[in-house]
């Protein structure tokens, strides 16, 4: 049996005169149970008594036993909050090693995946491929159909998908969205096992990744972010950039997994895989600029704009937007591998971060108003390569 043990740590400016493991032990002895350590610390904001302490202790015992049990609900730790003479502040820290994932192996760890749209849908077919049992949500169910026939097993919730899976993928539109599956009343952690793992692969908010990295672990989970780059084009070829924030020993687990999807490099604690991805978003939002305005400019000077692109693609002004998107604009091709009013989103956090941060980035704040004219034209649907649009209706152009 894995055991579980009930500590408690105490910072207080009076004296004791029993040792705080002491007194934990002499109050309930030393617990087991098959899940989790159950850490408490107690910060001493002023007088506290022995009775309160002894009955919450008691309570946490209890706690311990059972829990699924609401930890604040409990009317000692309850008073101790309301009375601002402690906080109270409990984080779950797995020490069930025999429950926790720690290798991937195909046919025997349990996939599921919760987003099918169109990058979702490749990378999951990616790990079908490779021969893992996968389980699928998506709020609008027949686009996951095509995973299904391929050998998916549709569920009904994100809770669904959860108690079918050692390893949790998401790749949804926005941070509500992200929230909602993850922490919603049939969300994800409320019903992953004690060791499995949740890995957040949409683009979405650096604090909102440490938030869930926490909730996470409060449940003896671990909660990684783990956005991408690379169109859908790169997610058909299994060639996507994925940026991870989390922890290292949870990353290199994942791996095998990774590696179906394209090359992961790890970029430190939770909420790092997302800052990156931002980055990522405002270094693509100028080049998308730069690519656009240099195929207007060629062809307003007379140019062959497919000559022209031929020029430059192997020069310093080759890029992956040129290489990506110059033949869809060439064609007038404006299906989205990437949607302008998830760009939208991205630049706006971006710009959100920039804030918090006090840093001033012109391009990307001027990128960010020329999508949102896209979107004002009811373009939002479109790809991002639709740029071409607001730049030739600042210019008068026609097609």
């Amino acid at each position: 049996m894995v055991h579980r043990e009930l500590w408690w740590k105490r910072r207080t400016t009076g004296t004791s005169s029993m040792a705080p493991w002491e007194r934990t032990k002499g109050t309930m002895g030393a617990p087991a149970c098959p899940t989790a350590l159950l850490l408490l610390r107690v910060f001493n904001h002023g007088r506290y008594t022995g009775q309160l302490l002894q009955s919450s202790l008691i309570t946490l015992h209890q706690v311990a036993q059972n829990p699924a049990a609401p930890l604040l609900a409990h009317p000692p730790i309850t008073e101790a909050v309301n009375s601002r003479r402690v906080r109270l502040n409990f984080c779950a820290v797995s020490m069930a090693q025999s429950e926790a994932v720690k290798e991937i192996v195909s046919g025997q760890t349990r996939v599921g995946w919760i987003g099918t749209g169109v990058m979702g849908q490749a990378m999951c077919g990616h790990i079908l491929a490779a021969g893992f049992q996968v389980s699928v949500y998506n709020r609008t169910a027949n686009k996951a159909q095509d995973l299904c026939s391929k050998g998916a097993t549709m569920a009904e919730s994100p809770l669904s998908v959860a108690q079918q899976s050692d390893v949790v993928f998401t790749i949804v539109g926005y941070p509500s969205d992200v929230r909602e599956v993850m922490l919603g009343e049939k969300g994800i952690l409320k019903g992953l096992r004690p060791g499995g793992i949740v890995v957040d692969m949409t683009t979405s908010q650096p604090s909102l990744a440490r938030e869930l990295s926490l909730a996470a672990k409060e449940r003896s989970c671990e909660s990684i972010d783990a956005p991408v780059s690379g169109g859908d084009k790169g997610a058909k070829a299994g060639t996507l950039a994925i940026m991870v924030g989390g922890e290292k020993n949870t990353f290199e687990v994942l791996a095998p997994l990774f590696k179906c999807m394209g090359n992961a490099t790890y970029m430190g604690p939770a909420g790092s895989g997302q800052s990156c991805k931002l980055a990522n978003q405002v270094t693509i939002a100028s080049t998308m600029i730069g690519l656009v305005e240099g195929m207007i400019y060629a062809q307003k000077a007379g140019l062959n704009v497919d000559t022209f692109l031929q020029a430059i693609s192997e020069g310093a002004a080759g890029s992956k937007s040129l290489e990506l998107y110059s033949g869809r604009i060439r064609s007038r091709d404006f299906a989205p591998g990437f949607y302008v009013n998830h760009f939208v989103k991205d630049l706006g956090i971006a710009l959100e971060e920039c804030r918090n941060m006090d840093l001033a980035l012109p391009g990307l704040a001027l990128a960010q108003q020329l999508y949102v004219s896209l979107k004002s034209h009811g373009e939002g649907a479109l790809g991002t390569q639709a740029l071409i649009l607001a730049l030739e209706r600042l210019n008068n152009i026609k097609q």
